[in-house]
């Protein structure tokens, strides 16, 4: 049941930390293999006791050793094993590559969170029917204190997803469901979590940088840290990934699996900056540490992006601009939280231990893991900072 992982990774690691000391290498080489087996006892255990289908969790050291923990089923009925290559959806996690994106353009001086997003639809007169169209501002946006509704949560949206699966939908067809929609609170006077709010910084980015959003991440952001294995969901098929089982979200009339041959029973395109890519955990872990490690772009981005607020999304839990924080045993976990149909996901950076990490499942069934993801992934890093300390 062991993913023996460690040495080979090790090895590229060292390329991407080339100060790290042969010594450095020699311990880094003992604790991973310890790590490795305490991580994988935890999460196959998990697998027996809970039965979810499969789950993929990785960590990155704070010497840039990388391990990765494949358990269960990338395809329960083709009985095909995960493994640590299968791509899952992370969902909301691609939030933060929009949060990124944005505060590379903020830092070339192209884009003020100050201000107010209609300056970027002048003549659209359509954009007058976006929720507190006159008055929300970028910053607001990305921090989901806009007021804007979810337009993914109103009546009809996932069932017309599944009569069209091949639709492409465009960002204003998306924003269409909320039009006329009275807002949920005055801009700026209140917080709620909207996918909504993403769509309408897609459009900015892109008229801002002049080219498609996922060019802008693709050219700025994953090529320089050479994340290959970060991709667009941007159509029904998606390469290397793995089945997802709908449970949670059945009640938008999802079939059980999502994938028939490779193709997605939808199109999940319609995610786009609300979420829209698909990873590896060990891909994630390594965006973490350099994304919240402040290494992803030149220039000060941090203070920014960690302007946070109290948020409705669990005990302690505030965000910022694209990202979550709240306390756990290592102290503030920096990350982002994500649900597709079929998928969940987790990805964190654990700022005082220095130690990053992500958990994807194919399944959108929380409660199947036995705890939420983040704490799993908690659960993961406390075990690697236990043998780190000796």
């Amino acid at each position: 049941m062991s993913s023996r992982v460690a040495l080979p990774v090790l090895a590229f690691a060292l390329q991407l930390v080339p100060q790290a000391t042969a010594q450095q290498a020699a311990v880094s080489e003992d604790v991973a293999l310890r790590i490795e087996e305490r991580c994988n006892e935890l999460l196959w255990g998990l697998h027996e006791k809970h039965g979810f289908p499969g789950l993929s969790a990785a960590l990155v050291l704070p010497d840039g050793t990388e391990l990765a923990f494949p358990v269960g089923f990338a395809d329960l009925e083709a009985g095909r094993e995960m493994s640590a290559e299968d791509r899952l959806l992370s969902g909301s996690i691609g939030k933060t590559y929009v949060s990124a994106a944005a505060h590379h353009l903020m830092l070339a001086g192209k884009l003020d969170f100050a201000a107010k997003a209609i300056e970027h639809f002048e003549g659209e007169e359509w954009f007058l029917r976006v929720p507190n169209a006159r008055t929300v501002t970028v910053a607001q946006l990305l921090r989901h204190e806009s007021g804007l509704p979810r337009y993914v949560f109103e009546a009809g949206f996932f069932p017309a997803c599944i009569a069209e699966p091949d639709k492409v939908w465009k960002p204003e067809e998306l924003l269409s469901w909320v039009f006329d929609d009275a807002p949920l609170f005055p801009a700026g006077e209140g917080w709620a979590y909207s996918d909504t709010n993403y769509i309408v910084v897609g459009m900015i980015l892109e008229k801002v940088a002049g080219m498609p959003f996922y060019d802008y991440v693709r050219k700025n952001l994953l090529e320089p840290h050479r994340l290959a294995d970060t991709v667009p969901s941007d159509s029904r098929r998606i390469p290397g990934l793995t089945q997802g089982y709908c449970v949670a979200l059945r009640q938008f009339g999802m079939p059980e699996r999502m994938l028939t041959d490779g193709v997605f029973c939808y199109n999940p395109q319609f995610e786009w900056c609300g979420g829209g890519y698909a990873s590896t955990p060990l891909d994630l872990a390594r965006w973490a540490r350099l994304l919240y490690g402040g290494e992803a772009m030149e220039g000060d981005y941090l203070a920014s992006m960690l302007d946070t607020v109290p948020a409705r999304l669990g005990p302690g839990v505030e965000y910022g601009l694209g990202a979550m924080t709240r306390a756990s045993a290592l102290g503030r976990q920096i990350g982002h939280d994500g649900v597709m149909t079929g998928f969940l996901a987790s990805v964190g950076w654990f700022e005082a231990s220095g130690i990053s990490g992500a958990v994807m499942a194919n399944t959108d069934d929380a409660s199947a893991l036995g705890m939420p993801a983040d704490r799993l992934l908690e659960r993961l890093a406390a075990i690697a900072q236990d043998e780190l300390d000796g």
